[in-house]
């Protein structure tokens, strides 16, 4: 059994560890990072990277289908999924290389085993101790099922999704959450037929109710079933097909079933419960400043209750880095976290929705600008818009909501905005480069601040 010593022991190498990490040792921290699989986590491997460059393939699928619409000739011939595999396995494999190399230059101390939390800021490796002047918790999490719904041949969650041999025909997505929307979005442009079945009234139900129905509507001119307002009540597989009832006695055939519930906090088996730490739901408990329960014990990431967002991980580990290091570093302020959905059209938030808002405040104003007054929104053939949310008549901009292709991109300004509380009229000022979609962010903003352009008000 070896026994060592550092100042940061980290349990996890996802989006929250690896970023600790790196930003401790950065700051002259010796540190040891313990992860079981491979670094980069849940996001570089199986999730963040891989879907998106699935969502990328899908794109280009569109594009050659429908490049008549720009007097383009060009037609699709169909989906070479090993092709669509080895591209996106090709970016994965060079991200990866390039986090191997971030580490080991940092001097970070990396250890390949299944860690176990044991308490007196001590992780277990096999027989093997390490005992950190802090300890930070960031096992991030998996892909939830439903009770009864056994994973396997013809159901299958975003894990096995992502690796397909072959595109599927026929599709149920069950969620529509973040997840089951994007692969609701690849599929359809690989030429699937679509179903997706969402407990709750609306797609995307975690943003505002105006994304939600602009999304609906998108995916119905694509083509793509939803079903919201829908409760599962059970499927069964043979070896050609998969059948999903619902509770209403209807039943819908196809050639694979996703399963996008959510995801999972991954804290089962890892020592918390038996160290100590409160628990609630199955999520680590932690301050603002991110600490448990236990003293120099730390948790980031997925584990702890919030937004389950890669980036917001990353945040949690450059913040509690700093603050181990003496730092005084401003808390990660949940709703200030910007929030993309890159199924097409892109859906793209930051702060709060209009319900939310009016929980929280007196007087709301909101104000849509429609993509059909944006020129590159023109020429990309997006629909869609950007809605803004103001705190009264003369406070700040507390929610930016946006629909459509690309919008993704722009919600860094929107952060900004949110995050600065700034007003219409400070936004409205500034200069937005034309053509760009970015226009639309500041059209939005001088409807709001009372000087419509391309808007009624």
């Amino acid at each position: 059994m070896a026994e060592q010593t550092a100042d940061l022991v980290i349990l996890g190498g996802g989006s929250g560890g690896y970023a600790c990490a790196l930003r401790a040792a950065e700051l002259g921290l010796s540190v040891v990072l313990v992860e079981k699989d491979k670094l980069g986590g849940t996001c570089l491997h199986r999730g963040c990277i891989p879907t998106k460059a699935l969502l990328h393939a899908a794109e280009v699928a569109d594009h050659a289908r429908d490049g008549g619409r720009v007097g383009v000739r060009s037609t699709l011939d169909g989906i070479d999924m090993e092709g669509v595999n080895s591209y996106k396995d090709g970016v994965v494999s060079k991200l990866y290389k390039g986090l191997q190399g971030l580490v080991s230059s940092r001097g970070v101390t990396l250890v390949e085993g299944a860690g176990r939390f044991v308490g007196d800021r001590t992780v277990a490796v096999g027989d093997d101790r390490y005992t950190g002047t802090n300890v930070v918790l960031a096992t991030g999490s998996y892909a939830r099922t439903l009770d009864g719904l056994e994973i396997g041949g013809r159901i299958v969650t975003s894990d096995q999704a992502i690796s397909l041999d072959e595109a599927p025909q026929r599709v149920v997505v069950l969620g529509g959450g973040v997840i089951g929307v994007e692969f609701a979005s690849v599929w359809r442009s690989f030429g699937a037929d679509v179903t997706v079945v969402e407990a709750l009234g609306h797609l995307v139900p975690s943003e505002d109710e105006f994304a939600s129905k602009l999304l609906e509507r998108a995916f119905r001119r694509r083509k793509i079933k939803a079903k919201t307002g829908a409760t599962f009540a059970g499927a069964r597989q043979t070896d050609d097909t998969v059948t999903v009832a619902l509770e209403s006695g209807e039943e819908i055939e196809a050639d694979l079933l996703l399963v996008a519930v959510g995801r999972g906090p991954n804290t089962t088996g890892h020592g918390y419960t038996e160290a100590g730490l409160t628990m609630e739901r199955g999520f680590v408990v932690v301050d603002e400043q991110l600490r448990t329960n236990l003293d120099g014990v730390y948790a980031v990431g997925d584990i702890t209750p919030g937004l389950q967002l890669a980036h917001r991980g990353f945040a949690h580990g450059i913040f509690v880095a700093e603050r181990i290091a003496g730092l005084a570093p401003a808390p990660v302020a949940e709703a200030g976290i910007p929030r993309v959905t890159y199924c097409e059209p892109e859906v793209a938030s930051v702060g709060l929705t209009e319900a939310q808002a009016r929980e929280q405040h007196d007087d709301v104003r909101t104000v849509t600008y429609d993509l059909g007054g944006n020129g590159k929104s023109q020429i990309l053939q997006t629909s869609g818009a950007v809605k803004l949310v103001q705190a009264g008549e003369d406070g700040p901009v507390v929610g930016v909501h946006m629909v459509g292709s690309r919008v993704g991109e722009l919600i860094g300004e929107a952060q900004l905005v949110y995050n600065w509380e700034a007003l219409p009229t400070d936004v409205a000022a500034l200069i937005h480069a034309h053509p760009t979609q970015n226009e639309a962010l500041g059209e939005a903003h001088l409807a709001l601040a009372g000087k419509p352009l391309h808007t009624h008000g």
